[in-house]
């Protein structure tokens, strides 16, 4: 497949929208064959197409097909279905041939433990199209996605961006009418980031001559134009006129024109479907009222078991439905010809009579013994309360859809609960369920408000279990002290069973842990803790928050060592099996506590070590607070764009799950790397957003408390900045250690408010510090940077500027000592100020920190020294040549065929990441695609392999 001439494919292209039967459509038709070119070089796109019913969105997409097909495409099509909408990931994973046994069951997932599966299965459905795309380019089209269910359309939202430089073009058709918020979000989203977007009108006049030409065999008359015109150019129903009146013999051709051939309207023109039905016999038309209600699609079985006959004694009504092409087969099952014929079919059932056969095709799905989810479907609408058996199905579908569609699980369960009589015993056990299903779907008021409601009438020994999933709510929703009063509530009941008292141990051990108030659980914490090292019985997840909370009470108390200690012995504790939703938890807080004394490769171990116990076992709930402790590592090691991009995609995969952990360290993180970048406005923004959100775990809070620090003293000056971290200096000390960078940082903000005190005592608390953890250098390299600010010690900055791992720091402590020896004298002293200066110069314009730049540049200026930009001296904007080591080692890995998770693997990155700097190389080159790439970095001068040994390098 080459690239051909635009004018001339064009031009075939457009004649063959006739003959392809899509008479009006030259426009919307160039549409398609521009972007199934722009694939065969490599480019992918999105067309968003969109109707009334029967306007040719589903002929469109199926032309699209066929010509793809010729094309040599490969080729993923399938629709969304009514009765398939709580179905998850329906129809993506139907189009692509994907279910949950060829994906590949998480190796720890059990049906106790189902974990959340949202991002695992995107992520692994990602890699399958990957593989695929290797091999060439690929049309997948989705039709009636005004029935997707949520989980399909944020899988969309995520996969079309991640694919969008491979040879693949996404079709996405919807059906206008039915209001559906999250679809039109999508549609806007796709069409904002460049996605083709095609409203299809009716026909117009030349268009409906044409079709009747067609159907006819001769150009019509006025009176046939005038009859015809009732179809609205409406091509669908255009058609079934027009068949119409040719079969009941209502038109003429004389001499290659047609006319009308009585004053009598013909049958179709009053309701086509309806007069179709009315020719049927009785038996074709039962079959007909039973399959409309299985959906568009249905199964011969399925129909069969509806109607409780054999399927062969439905043979000669089916052939009376297939004579009249209201059925037509699709492989393997049977379906309407359009949804009009079937909604048709559907409006002539009286409600009591649609309402019973939904009830019989939901116990006829159920009794198969396969998924509830289909059953359900029926269900949620037109059940009656107290109806057993729809409960029991309705309590099946919520437990299946659970870690793939908390959402839908949530409607299922409240659903089943608004059925549920009052004085049902099964009522307590269905708001449990609920509960944690709208827990899981971030509906967190909602889940509160209902498990308050429920506990005041709970049976005896059965509210523990449901305060104890308030309490997590509670805490999710940043409530910490709440959950601590609802958990201590638990704890003081007596006989709790081992399991449930081991989980609220280590949810009141968590809470606190947020709440900041170690030292209330201390006693408790290491009494299991005695228990565990003397090999007594206790439980896994206690003991693991135990341990959690004596990491924060020794970083608090300066023993650094011991806080280790304990987060080492949580990390190995958890990785006993039967506790593996517990395992990410302590393996972030041990990542967070390598960053925080710039063990930068340990720290990239463990992430990695973290997102890898993730995939393995489904549980993605943790995935946004991964991407959070990496974008907080890359900020500290200099890496500003990568830690915005880690940010970035935590937040949003934080918003996909309703999973807001440690989101907070988010907006942090954006809001140091835009005052670095000099954005002051955009800082401002996103620390306002930090404050506004609830409360966070005590690690994101220290870290949050820099950046407010930082915004504050840009924003207001030095005297509101000194007053961020307060005048208790016993705090100090745990500042110090989650971010050793604020003694340096609060001893010249303090000196320059006048507050020499608060100044003394923050440098006194950085040697005690260093003096009594020898072990970890970083804190001895803050202390020394802080004892030179405090005592204009020349020595001290020099120390620091040498030894410093973190860029920043380096360049600050660089540019303190610059300022200092400024002061200086001599000549001398000021060509060691400069030498200084430049030295701050290049590590601030190094890592991209534009604003601490620019003010090394006004500090050179009063010496009559003038630097131009680093940035723009040392590299072009444009061509290969302009890309960073990093964006030129992930060009050339996906040179090689790599895919970005097989990128990222090699380069110890995050797919995100990858996705990111692929972004830049494609617009430094000014290019679309991986093919493309291909083609540059062979006419490229040097593109010898960089070493990847050095993790993101």
């Amino acid at each position: 497949m080459g690239d051909k001439s635009s004018s001339t494919e064009g031009d075939v292209d457009a004649e063959n929208s006739s003959r392809r039967g899509l008479r009006g459509r030259t426009r919307e038709w160039s549409v398609v064959t521009r972007l199934l070119r722009s694939a065969e070089t490599g480019r992918g796109g999105v067309l968003l197409v969109e109707g009334p019913s029967g306007i040719g969105k589903t002929r469109l997409l199926a032309e699209a097909v066929d010509a793809a097909a010729e094309r040599g495409f490969m080729i993923a099509f399938d629709r969304a279905d009514e009765l398939r909408r709580l179905v998850p990931l329906e129809p993506l994973t139907s189009a692509l041939g994907e279910t949950a046994r060829t994906l590949g069951m998480p190796r720890r997932l059990t049906s106790s433990d189902a974990g959340d599966l949202r991002l695992w299965v995107v992520d692994q459905l990602r890699s399958r199209l990957e593989d695929r795309l290797a091999r060439g380019a690929m049309l997948i089209t989705l039709d009636d996605l005004q029935w997707a269910d949520p989980s399909t359309l944020r899988a969309l939202r995520s996969l079309l961006p991640d694919l969008s430089s491979y040879p693949l073009v996404w079709m996405l058709a919807r059906t206008r009418g039915r209001e559906h918020t999250e679809l039109d979000r999508l549609y806007e989203v796709l069409e904002r980031e460049g996605a083709d977007r095609l409203t299809l009108e009716p026909l117009n006049k030349d268009a409906v001559i044409e079709v009747a030409e067609d159907v006819l065999g001769g150009t019509p008359e006025a009176d046939l134009l005038t009859l015809i015109a009732g179809a609205g150019g409406n091509p669908f129903l255009l058609v079934e006129l027009l068949g119409g009146l040719r079969e009941e013999a209502a038109v003429e051709l004389v001499q290659g024109h047609v006319r009308l051939a009585s004053g009598r309207l013909p049958r179709r023109l009053q309701t086509f479907a309806r007069s179709s039905l009315d020719r049927l016999t009785p038996q074709t038309r039962r079959l007909l009222e039973a399959a409309a209600v299985l959906g568009r699609s249905f199964s011969l079985d399925d129909l069969a078991d509806m109607l409780e006959e054999p399927a062969n004694h439905l043979l000669l009504a089916l052939e009376e439905a297939l004579r009249a092409q209201i059925l037509v087969p699709a492989e393997e099952l049977l379906m309407f010809r359009h949804d009009l014929l079937r909604q048709a079919v559907m409006d002539n059932l009286p409600l009591p009579v649609r309402r019973w056969l939904h009830l019989k095709a939901g116990e006829t799905l159920l009794e198969r013994g396969d998924s509830a989810v289909p059953a359900a479907t029926h269900f949620m609408v037109h059940a009656k309360p107290g109806d057993a058996r729809v409960l029991n199905g309705l309590d099946r579908a919520a437990r299946e859809v659970l870690p793939s569609s908390p959402r839908t699980a949530a409607d299922l369960a409240l659903r089943a609960l608004e059925l549920t009589s009052p004085s049902d015993p099964a009522r307590f056990d269905r708001t449990v369920t609920a509960v944690g299903a709208l827990t899981a779907a971030g509906r967190l008021s909602e889940s509160a408000e209902l498990a308050r409601g429920a506990l005041k009438h709970a049976p005896y020994g059965q509210a523990a279990g449901l305060r104890h999933q308030l309490a997590l709510v509670l805490l999710m929703n940043g409530r910490p002290e709440q959950a601590v009063v609802e958990v201590e509530t638990v704890l003081a009941q007596r006989d709790l069973p081992d399991e449930l008292c081991d989980a609220v141990e280590l949810t009141w051990f968590v809470a606190l842990i947020f709440h900041k108030d170690f030292w209330r659980g201390r006693r408790r914490a290491e009494e299991i803790v005695a228990e565990h090292t003397e090999h007594a019985r206790h439980g896994r997840a206690a003991t693991v928050g135990a341990f959690l909370l004596l990491l924060h009470i020794a970083w608090a108390e300066g023993r650094i060592t011991d806080g280790f200690d304990h987060v080492r012995e949580a990390v190995r504790t958890a990785s006993d099996a039967s506790i593996g939703t517990h395992t990410t938890v302590p393996r972030l807080f041990l990542a967070a506590c390598l960053q925080c004394m710039r063990r930068f490769e340990e720290t990239e171990t463990v992430i990695h070590a973290t997102e890898e116990e993730i995939e393995a076992t489904g549980h993605t709930v943790h995935a946004a607070n991964v991407a959070f402790v990496r974008a907080y590592t890359r900020l500290t090691a200099g890496r500003l764009d990568d830690a915005a991009v880690e940010a970035e995609a935590g937040l949003e995969t934080a918003d996909e799950l309703n999973t807001y952990g440690f989101a907070r360290l988010g907006d942090a993180v954006l809001a140091i790397v835009a005052l670095l970048r000099g954005d002051q406005s955009e800082a401002v923004r996103r620390i306002d957003r930090y404050v506004s959100q609830a409360e966070g775990d005590a690690i994101s809070w220290g870290w949050g408390i820099w950046a407010m620090a930082l915004v504050t003293e840009a924003r207001s000056g030095p005297g509101r900045a000194k007053e961020v971290l307060g005048a208790d200096t016993g705090m100090w000390r745990w500042y110090l250690v989650l971010e050793p960078n604020l003694a340096a940082w609060q001893t010249r903000v303090s000196l320059a408010a006048g507050d020499k005190p608060l100044a003394e005592a923050v440098v006194a608390t950085a040697d005690r510090l260093a003096q009594s953890n020898p072990d970890w250098p970083a804190l001895a390299h803050a202390a020394a940077h802080a004892r030179g600010v405090l005592d204009n010690d020349a020595a001290s900055l020099a120390y620091a500027a040498a030894r410093f791992d973190d860029p920043w720091a380096r360049a600050s402590a660089a540019e303190d000592l610059g300022v200092l020896l400024a002061h200086g004298p001599g000549e001398r002293d000021h060509q060691a100020a400069i030498h200084r200066l430049d030295q701050a110069l290049v590590g601030y314009e190094k890592i991209g920190a534009s604003r601490d730049a620019a003010r090394i540049r006004a500090r050179l200026r009063r010496f009559g020294i003038r630097r131009r930009h680093w940035r723009q001296s040392a590299r072009p904007t444009t061509g290969w040549d302009s890309l960073t080591d990093t964006e030129r080692s992930v060009a050339e890995l996906v040179v090689q065929g790599l895919s970005n998770r097989q990128v990222a693997a090699q380069m110890f990155i995050s797919p995100h990441t990858v996705k990111f700097h692929l972004r830049q190389v494609f617009r430094k080159l000014d290019i679309g695609s991986r093919v493309e790439l291909v083609q540059i970095a062979g006419r490229a001068p040097d593109t010898a392999p960089i070493d990847r040994a050095q993790p993101g390098s």
